[in-house]
């Protein structure tokens, strides 16, 4: 079934996904009234009316392609954390982020993306990340490559001798034992920033605009469809156990994605030095 979906399914999906942009996100962006946003746990975790609505309409249409299927979306699981628990289960699942960057969002900043992947057992089917304000859509399918506006995606490596440029977790989502194996990246060679939104990064590695990512935090929707668009484009990412990262949890972190198999063992060994 899902052999036959990714064949034939994976323009709806595109569909579905410029779809609920076009009625719930564009629309709000540069023109969130006052009450459209709403803090979660701080001032950096934020939910905006067009999150709301552009998840409630993708889990509608997504659910309608698959039938069958589950979906795992962000605001969702804030409202139930229960449903969470639906990717350790045996059914297909859809996990969303409707607006990945809604800080960026809020702020009038073109810098946000939504993402959606499809992951069955624990392993990411394909993915896709969509900058409506960028006019950038990424797909990504096991097996099959990664692509950016109709075009091939290749990561590649960095250059020899140039410094690595690492996009790093808010300082507000990492523990002190986090914070501490991120003081590791604080040497010659590597140039450590803050990151923006995190599916825009991993587009970024994909594309060879950015050598790797170092995050603390684990959930699903934010690195999912990112993870499967960096290894489909040639990439890499480790635990800190040396181990691919788990979209159902359990990963020691931070974990790091990266342009290449070799900067993803130098990133994960900086950080492992740090912890």
């Amino acid at each position: 079934m899902i052999e036959d979906f990714l064949t034939h399914g994976v323009r709806d999906v595109e569909e579905a996904v410029r779809k609920a942009a076009a009625a719930e996100v564009t629309p709000r962006f540069r023109q969130l009234a006052e009450g459209d946003v709403v803090e979660k746990s701080g001032p950096h975790d934020m939910v905006t009316i067009a999150d709301r609505r552009a998840e409630e309409q993708l889990t509608a249409d997504l659910a309608a392609l698959l039938p069958g299927s589950v979906v795992v979306g962000e605001e969702a699981v804030h409202a139930d954390p229960s449903t969470y628990e639906a990717i350790h289960g045996d059914a297909p699942v859809w996990i969303v982020d409707p607006v990945d960057g809604t800080r960026q969002f809020v702020n009038g900043d073109p810098g946000f993306c939504m993402l959606v992947a499809l992951a069955v057992g624990g392993e990411v089917q394909a993915s896709w990340t969509y900058a409506p304000a960028l006019e950038e859509f990424a797909v990504a399918v096991r097996g099959k490559g990664a692509w950016l506006n109709g075009e091939r995606l290749t990561a590649g490596s960095p250059s020899a001798g140039a410094d690595l440029e690492v996009a790093t977790s808010h300082p507000d989502f990492t523990t002190e034992d986090q914070k501490r194996a991120l003081v590791g990246l604080a040497v010659e060679g590597v140039r450590p920033r803050p990151c923006g939104s995190a599916g825009l990064e991993y587009l970024a590695i994909a594309r060879g605009d950015l050598d790797a990512v170092a995050f603390s935090w684990e959930l699903a929707w934010d690195h999912a469809a990112g993870l499967l668009l960096v290894a489909e484009a040639g990439g890499a990412d480790l635990t800190l156990t040396g181990e691919p990262f788990r979209i159902g949890g359990g990963n020691t972190l931070p974990f790091t994605a990266a342009r290449d198999a070799a900067t993803a063992r130098r990133v994960a060994d900086l950080l492992s030095s740090g912890a």
